[in-house]
């Protein structure tokens, strides 16, 4: 049986980047095996989550600088929000360092 709690993903050879929350917000090591969500979270940075797979927008952000690529195909945003910078971190990986901030009421 494999382990796939994040802290065994993190020992396996992944990329590693680093997030940052703006404004003036937390940065915390982004591995590209774990969701942005994810990662904050095992650092003790907390963001806005609910559902966690990518449908209730709870988690909601605009990417200022970096890239993603999401686990799954089409996650809850509209063509016109992704093409705006939206992201849902819960789904999101890091592609590169990132820059993002949660979208206050989403």
């Amino acid at each position: 049986m494999t382990d796939s709690t994040p802290q065994a993903i993190l020992a396996g050879n992944e990329a590693e980047y680093t997030a940052r929350v703006a404004p003036g917000g937390a940065a915390f090591s982004a591995p590209d095996s774990l969701s942005l969500l994810e990662a904050a979270l095992l650092e003790g940075v907390r963001l806005p989550s609910s559902c966690r797979n990518g449908t209730c927008r709870a988690c909601m952000s605009r990417l200022l600088a970096g890239s993603v690529r999401y686990r799954i195909e089409w996650p809850g945003l509209s063509p016109d929000e992704k093409d705006d910078g939206f992201i849902l971190p819960c789904v999101a990986c890091a592609t590169s360092d990132v820059v993002f901030e949660p979208v206050a009421g989403a």
